[in-house]
């Protein structure tokens, strides 16, 4: 497929999954310079790295995907949004449709946020519980669905891409439980070896 004019680039899931390929040798440049700089600094070298992948993998791996579905369809501002709150409706009728049109939708429903799910824990010690990533996850996810009808992109808010977006974020983020003691115990031990300063 060849991709023509800005449009092209920006403008479709073709495009924007190209870009997202064509920018990880930047978000890898990232990660090494805010290590090193985290390095400099003082901070151990496992830390470091650990610290900065996740911060660049959570915009990495979340924003091509809420570009992509605030794409906007073909009739975006001419329809009024649309908006499905019966939790399963949508996903029953996809899942009885062809096969592997479903499988995309409801794996692409489950990245969304998925890279959050997985990094902020790591980075973030007040994120290292499940209900805590959970509740994030379906904030955002229900703030991309309210954003999809008040523009009118010719998209249905449904409850059920909600559902998915905030499982997707609680799978991920069980994949990476084993780094979150980890992150615990590197905040525990700042907060330990932090002097008091002295009172003026």
């Amino acid at each position: 497929m060849i991709i023509k004019g800005w449009h092209g680039w920006v403008g479709t899931f073709t495009g924007v999954a190209l870009i997202a390929v064509a920018v990880l040798p930047l978000a890898a440049l990232a990660v090494w310079a805010l290590a090193r700089r985290r390095s400099v600094t003082g901070t151990t070298p496992v830390w470091a790295w650990r610290t900065s992948l996740a911060e660049v993998g959570i915009v990495y791996g979340t924003v091509p995907w809420v570009w992509m579905i605030m794409l906007p369809g073909g009739r975006a501002g001419a329809v009024p949004g649309r908006v499905n709150l019966v939790p399963l409706r949508d996903l029953l009728t996809i899942l009885a449709g062809d096969p592997v049109t479903a499988t995309g939708q409801v794996v692409g429903n489950l990245l969304v946020f998925a890279a959050l799910g997985f990094f902020a824990p790591i980075r973030f010690t007040a994120l290292a519980s499940m209900p805590r990533i959970l509740a994030l996850a379906a904030g955002c996810s229900a703030l991309v669905e309210t954003a999809q009808y008040v523009l009118r992109l010719d998209r249905v808010s449904s409850v059920d891409d909600v559902l998915l977006n905030t499982a997707g974020a609680g799978l991920a983020a069980l994949a990476s439980r084993r780094w979150w003691r980890a992150t615990a115990r590197a905040s525990s031990s700042g907060a330990r070896g932090a002097r008091p300063r002295p009172a003026r």
